[in-house]
């Protein structure tokens, strides 16, 4: 299936790393104007350059911290001044936070909401009332599979996740009248930067290809997946291919969750 984007426009948040960016990448190639936003300017103008190899379309970076609500609102403006429209919204920012409840304090729960949930309800409120007046939208919330199936010890994330996807039900119903479409991607173990700065962080005197193999072997596909694979599916969601598709939570993590 040859899935198209040409006459989109895409607005990715964490658009610079992971995900985003191979998000980012798989958006421009089929078509699509794609704007990036992340906090760290270098980093966007590295993944310009990159997206831009592959793009048919325009490229934009806009630096914005995404916990900020006045960033956001410059940082859309910013967006529209440039592309005049966004057609889809990938709400993709956010970093794995977790510890034992006890150990959370305010300012962290209050921390990862703001960079997890708010700033998806954020961005949302500005894109939403362009998207029904041109009665097409895409909205894709980027949530973890813990959102389903929590473990001990994986607040806040799990629990700010579980809400983001609340918020793709509540979104979906509400927008599916103006033919605006909201899924959720909820991801499992994925070859990320994310997953290079655990290796980092743990310490482990091995290199990091064998550390993704062994914290692959436990998936039922027996290998964590890769960022492209991801892409694809949030490709084939914004595009006119998924036209039935809303008030989904799609886990992509080669059947690691215990919850369909």
């Amino acid at each position: 299936m040859d899935i198209r984007l040409d006459g989109r426009t895409a607005l990715i948040t964490g658009g610079s790393k992971g995900l985003g960016l191979a998000t980012a990448i798989r958006f421009a190639g089929s078509g699509a104007e794609v704007a990036i936003l992340a906090r760290n300017a270098e980093t966007l103008e590295a993944a310009k350059v990159l997206i831009g190899r592959a793009a048919r379309g325009s490229v934009a970076a806009f630096p914005c911290d995404v916990t900020d609500p006045a960033a956001i609102k410059r940082a859309y403006d910013a967006v529209l001044s440039a592309f005049g429209k966004v057609d889809i919204l990938v709400n993709n920012a956010g970093t794995s936070q977790t510890g034992r409840f006890e150990d959370i304090t305010d300012a962290i729960w209050q921390a990862d909401l703001d960079l997890k949930l708010f700033a998806a309800i954020r961005f949302t409120r500005l894109a939403l009332p362009q998207m029904k007046a041109r009665r097409w939208g895409r909205i894709i919330n980027v949530l973890a599979t813990a959102a389903k199936a929590p473990r001990a010890a994986s607040a806040p994330t799990s629990v700010s996740r579980a809400a983001g996807m609340a918020l793709t039900k509540v979104l979906a119903s509400e927008c599916a009248p103006d033919n605006v479409l909201v899924n959720a991607l909820l991801v499992g173990r994925i070859v990320s930067d994310q997953i290079a700065r655990r290796h980092r962080a743990e310490g482990m005197n091995v290199p990091l290809a064998a550390y993704i193999r062994e914290h692959g072997t436990g998936i039922p596909l027996g290998r964590m997946g890769e960022a492209e694979e991801f892409a694809n599916l949030a490709c084939f969601l914004a595009s006119d291919a998924a036209s039935y598709v809303t008030g989904t939570a799609i886990n992509v993590d080669g059947g690691l969750s215990p919850i369909v």
